[in-house]
């Protein structure tokens, strides 16, 4: 088939789309009732947890204090209760490797018995640490392939979460992710560490003019997202788009980035309807999305989150696109969030408040 003829198919198919998603109704489950029904919140932590179990967490959580094993396996039981009570089967450490995306090992609950039968179980240990395979990560050179042992290493600053799938749920821990010898393998742990010296050391000059209450000095964040959304009609059409996240050649656009009247304009209603059912998982998340709108560019549009801890904000950030690449294969889109997907108009970028 010739290009230009696999174009007219393309443009075809897209003028005989016909929705296949039902319609959500907000007016049912309100977003205030939405807004963290699956994350092991603060809320739900105070709810589930012994008083003194609660109030050691809170402190590791808010002032970084070591925290014991003994209060690690009271936490990891009652998470692993209330996952199950999600209809969740397996966990997943979630830890964001140098590839830019989320990567993540399941492993199930369930555990064989003396009797024959299984029983559920999730230790300390399982919760706080995990071993993946890291032979076929990037490294950045740090380290020769072999070295292939890492380990992954509960965030217990950013909240666990239940991720739904129309055959079941499954709890997923933020983790870091390292070397056996140390060294930071993903994006997470770097910024923790950072995160750690911007504590310590905006503290000692606090301390110099007596404002030093104790507290601790964190970062926050509110990072935009830019992204593309294009008929997977035309997505397939381009092995290029499908390959590199962008196109590699083509023809030049009649016009520039003197789209104005595309910025801000009216959403047109199957992208609307797709960024409504990505907003309704994201309130299920916890993330606090705030804002949508079209972009300069043809087919480009921004959704935009309050600012929240700088580590939970980047949590949500991968979770943001996530949510976006899998709705819109529902209303028949691809989702591009690469930051020059196309030559001469403008891309996509993550402007942080």
């Amino acid at each position: 088939m010739s290009g230009h003829q696999a174009r007219l198919d393309a443009i075809k198919a897209v003028i005989d789309y016909k929705p296949i998603s039902a319609p959500l109704n907000f007016a049912e489950t309100p977003t205030g009732e939405l807004f963290g029904a699956n994350v092991f919140s603060t809320t739900v932590m105070k709810q589930r947890l012994p008083k003194s179990v609660y109030k050691s967490l809170m402190k590791t959580i808010d002032e970084g204090a070591p925290l014991d094993l003994s209060v690690a396996d009271v936490v990891a039981s009652a998470i692993k209760d209330w996952a199950i009570e999600k209809g969740a089967t397996h966990y997943a450490h979630v830890f964001y490797p140098l590839t830019g995306r989320t990567a993540e090992k399941h492993d199930s609950f369930l555990s064989p018995s003396d009797n024959g039968g299984a029983i559920a179980e999730f230790s300390g240990a399982q919760l706080i640490q995990g071993e993946p395979d890291g032979s076929s990560f990037p490294t950045g050179g740090i380290r020769a392939t072999f070295e292939a042992r890492g380990y992954t290493a509960w965030d217990v600053t950013s909240p666990a979460y239940i991720l739904e799938n129309p055959n079941g749920t499954t709890l997923c821990i933020p983790t870091a992710f390292v070397s056996w010898s140390g060294e930071a393998l993903d994006k997470k742990t770097p910024l923790l560490r950072s995160m750690k010296v911007l504590n310590v050391q905006a503290r000692r000059v606090l301390k110099l003019f007596g404002a030093d209450d104790g507290g601790m000095v964190s970062a926050t964040a509110g990072p935009e997202q830019e992204y593309f959304l294009i008929d997977r009609n035309f997505y397939y059409a381009r092995p290029d788009l499908m390959t590199a996240g962008r196109t590699l050649f083509g023809a030049a656009s009649a016009k520039g980035q003197q789209f104005e009247d595309h910025y801000f304009g009216a959403i047109p209603e199957r992208v609307l309807a797709c960024m409504l059912e990505v907003e309704r998982e994201l309130f299920k998340l916890g993330v606090p999305v705030k804002t949508r709108h079209n972009e300069v560019a043809p087919a480009q549009y921004e959704i935009a989150p309050l600012y929240e801890s700088a580590n939970v904000a980047t949590d949500h950030q991968q979770l943001l696109m996530l949510m976006l690449d899998r709705v819109a294969q529902k209303y028949g889109l691809a989702c591009l969030t690469h930051e020059k997907p196309f030559a001469g108009v403008n891309g996509s970028g993550k402007h942080v408040n």
